[in-house]
């Protein structure tokens, strides 16, 4: 009767990390495409505390999408709850998000919610990166 039951258990383990490291592969990958896609550093860029959509891309960057057609990559270094956030908070100066100086603060994860620093903004070509995400992976690269 054990047997079979530390069997499940290891197959179920074996699983679930197989299903983490793809997990983390599909971020990587994906945070490749976007910095693939990503213009020169900006300073700045105007925000008036909303946006359509944002896409996290790991514990070291984000994407913000104030529109369809208008995208931010935010470099936010070590923000360890950043993959696991169900939201986002992000700070500015009069209507304005400022390369290390504002802010990202992950929403829903912990206890104690931990700001991250934005260190660099890269604005997105946005046509290239659906583009792209509508490509095979294999085709991709």
């Amino acid at each position: 009767m054990r047997t079979p039951l530390l069997a499940t258990l290891l197959a179920a383990t074996a699983l679930a990390g197989g299903c983490a490291s793809d997990s983390a592969a599909r971020t990587a990958d994906r945070l490749a495409l976007y910095r693939a896609h990503a213009g020169p550093p900006v300073s700045d860029f105007p925000y008036y505390r909303t946006f359509t959509e944002w896409t996290p891309l790991g514990r070291d960057a984000l994407a913000v999408w104030l529109s369809p057609t208008r995208a931010y990559l935010l470099d936010t270094p070590d923000c360890n709850d950043l993959e696991w956030a169900h939201g986002i908070q992000i700070s500015d100066t009069n209507g304005r998000v400022s390369a290390r100086f504002d802010r990202v603060q992950p929403l829903g994860v912990g206890s104690v919610p931990i700001s991250c620093r934005i260190e660099q903004i890269r604005p997105l070509d946005t046509k290239a990166i659906r583009d792209a995400e509508r490509m095979p992976r294999a085709e991709r690269r």
